[in-house]
């Protein structure tokens, strides 16, 4: 099993994470499934809609291209899973957005879900998101880490200093959800969900804590192995019919060339 897995940081910049989560997810993979991970350039910098919509155009080519390379499926591994329906309806392989899997599994540990997102601009993001899966009612409280994605490279990295101090901040930032009335923390981004992810048992006084990165590449192989056993997909109707062919190389046209086309 081959999977596509679509980060939205820079390979570069943020090259210690990067390297991180590619070991930390081939080495959870099942045997006999190898996990690719992508980057965007110029990654998700900028926090905000028109951040989102850019490297959500730049995600679904890719994906569009991944299924055409043999991948098995593709997980969007951005929380705010910009783009996932689209790509959906583009391709036939599965099409995982971590935030979608992450929920739903955390919905099902607890009634209130607590969400710490990396800034306060995607706070409102992750409340639509709940609305938009049918989770709004669950999600009680949304809190901000207010830092960046390199402010984790010295953890991923290997200073031991770095990653006791990011997740001191991590619990800092989930306690006063837990006070609130949320029985469920989900780190909103894969870089605070694979920092939290090395913690077994990790918890933030009774609320068991969320791996969004390891729930993204287990519900990727779920999919690949329904979609085998019994041929099950998307729905094909007004969700998310099937883009024509003709439509899918003019997306990509645009993707490559600009409004040269």
């Amino acid at each position: 099993m081959k999977i596509f897995w679509q980060s939205f940081i820079d390979e570069t910049a943020s090259r210690p994470y990067m390297e991180r989560l590619s070991a930390y997810l081939n080495d959870i993979a099942a045997p006999g499934t190898s996990v690719h991970v992508a980057g965007i350039s110029p990654p998700d910098r900028d926090f905000g809609r028109l951040a989102e919509m850019r490297c959500a155009v730049m995600a679904v080519d890719n994906g569009i291209g991944a299924e055409a390379d043999g991948f098995d499926a593709y997980v969007m591994g951005h929380f705010q899973d910009p783009g996932l329906y689209e790509l959906r309806s583009a391709v036939r392989i599965p099409v995982i957005g971590v935030g979608e899997a992450t929920l739903f599994a955390a919905a099902q540990l607890g009634r209130r879900l607590g969400l710490v997102t990396l800034d306060p601009a995607f706070e409102v993001w992750h409340l639509e998101q709940a609305d938009r899966y049918g989770l709004g009612d669950r999600v009680a409280h949304v809190a901000a880490l207010s830092c960046r994605p390199e402010d984790f490279s010295d953890a991923f990295a290997g200073d031991e200093a770095a990653r006791r101090r990011m997740l001191g901040d991590f619990t800092a930032c989930a306690m006063p959800l837990v006070e609130a009335g949320a029985d469920v923390i989900v780190p909103a981004g894969v870089l605070p969900g694979l920092l939290c992810g090395g913690e077994f048992g990790f918890k933030v006084g009774h609320a068991p804590v969320v791996n969004c990165a390891a729930v993204g590449l287990k519900s990727a192989e779920m999919w690949v192995q329904l979609h085998q056993l019994g041929g099950i997909e998307p729905s094909r109707g007004p969700s998310f019919a099937l883009a024509p062919d003709r439509a899918k190389a003019d997306f990509r046209a645009l993707v490559a060339k600009g409004r040269a086309v």
